[in-house]
């Protein structure tokens, strides 16, 4: 390992976070693992690139130095970024996957126990295929989840972080709050949310906000359009900051009119469900009870809503195309695992088809405490109401743009 002062975190992070995995590693008689999703690899070694969709391998073995395989072309953000000092770079015309064997014969791990992640996103069946025909007096044996048990609980140092990419959002949420407004476009919204986001220090998210009015607001997962927002609707907000690839999210709803009963009832069960399950969060709790504390609240709302998802995700390292990291710990109905200290969670009780054809939401970021939870975000979860612009009031003025007064982020918010 190549100690240096300028990754993300302190070098001695990503030693513990190492040793941390080789522990793993020796309970489960792994020899030595190949490292491929991107978010570990980050976790791992501060290593990031856009070009992630070319293979690319973190070799960590029991004992000896780890080394990574990269396309040719990403291997200097290898030397730019991380502690690894040993790369095996291949050409755009070469064999990702051959130069993987013949590096792990290289290093004497062509005969052993050899780990992979058989479910990463980019180790696809024709190249798991491919080593399992290359690599034969070795055993292959799946280790999918040995570097997220890590990764579920996030250190003081991560905490840090993750309080950047908070202001991020923040920033951009109210920014794009403040943009809603009859006659402007949902590209015109999310033009002003990601303007705020990037100029208070944020990076690319893993996924860009979600900006749906009116109707258009019951298709899920979609965003700007184009569309021009009426008198009178609401817009739907769903906002992901980022942070040195950590982020936070938080959904709010903007209503170009007072409030109907129909659109009260739904604030005040999403500000219920999210009280309660946030003074029920604590060490211990299960995944199950957290999940039907939020579940039976938005049920009984009388409005013809639903939560038609799970009501909450991990959250924290993430590349596109999703900015959770649900597939380590999602809060569902029916999961018996326990909270802890140090995890993170995107909490979502939003209802889908208020009067069958609104969603709305309202969530919040939280981290597991000692002894409960906190929230990394401090604005209103309040329904943002602009009478002025309902049907029938005077013609809406057009969009001011949104000025960012923020500066950037002191020394001291920096991890």
């Amino acid at each position: 390992m190549r100690q240096r002062d300028d990754m993300t975190f302190p070098f001695e992070e990503y030693a513990r976070r190492l040793g941390d995995l080789r522990r793993r590693m020796a309970e489960r008689m792994l020899d030595a693992v190949v490292i491929t999703d991107p978010e570990n690899l980050m976790y791992l070694t501060d290593y990031q690139t856009t070009g992630y969709s070319f293979f690319q391998a973190l070799v960590v073995p029991l004992e000896d130095e780890p080394f990574m395989i990269t396309r040719a072309m990403e291997e200097s953000n290898v030397h730019a970024r991380t502690w690894v000092e040993l790369t095996r770079p291949y050409p755009d015309t070469g064999d990702a996957i051959q130069s993987l064997v013949q590096s792990l014969r290289e290093f004497g791990l062509d005969t052993k126990d050899v780990g992979y992640e058989r479910n990463s996103y980019y180790f696809p069946a024709y190249h798991q295929d491919y080593i399992h025909n290359s690599f034969t007096d070795g055993r292959l044996l799946d280790c999918f989840g040995i570097v997220e048990e890590g990764r579920v609980t996030k250190s003081d140092a991560e905490i840090a972080v993750m309080r950047r990419a908070a202001r991020a959002t923040e920033v951009g949420m109210a920014a794009g709050i403040e943009a809603v407004a009859a006659g402007v476009t949902e590209n015109e919204i999310a033009a002003e949310i990601a303007s705020a986001m990037f100029r208070s220090g944020g990076e690319f998210p893993a996924v860009m906000p979600y900006v749906t009015s009116g109707p258009r607001s019951m298709i899920g997962h979609a965003t700007w359009e184009g569309r021009t927002v009426q008198p009178g609707e609401h817009v739907f907000l769903e906002v992901g900051g980022c942070f040195r690839r950590y982020h936070t999210a938080m959904m709010r709803t903007v209503v170009l009119d007072d409030l109907s009963r129909s659109m009260l009832v739904a604030q005040e069960r999403m500000k219920l469900a999210l009280a309660e399950v946030k003074a029920a969060i604590r060490p211990g709790l299960t995944v199950s009870d957290a999940d039907n504390i939020v579940r039976n609240i938005i049920s009984d709302n009388g409005v013809g809503a639903r939560l038609v998802t799970r009501s909450g995700y991990s959250i924290g390292i993430a590349f596109p195309p999703s900015w959770d990291e649900g597939y380590i710990v999602s809060l569902n109905q029916g999961d018996p695992r326990v909270l802890r200290e140090g995890m993170t969670f995107h909490i979502i009780p939003w209802m889908w088809g208020v009067d069958g054809d609104k969603t709305v939401g309202i969530s919040d970021t939280v981290r597991v405490t000692a002894d409960g939870c906190e929230s990394f975000f401090t604005l209103a979860e309040d329904f943002t109401c602009k009478p002025e612009h309902a049907a029938g009031r005077a013609e809406a003025e057009p969009l001011a743009l949104v000025q960012d007064t923020t500066t950037d982020a002191t020394e001291e918010e920096t991890a």
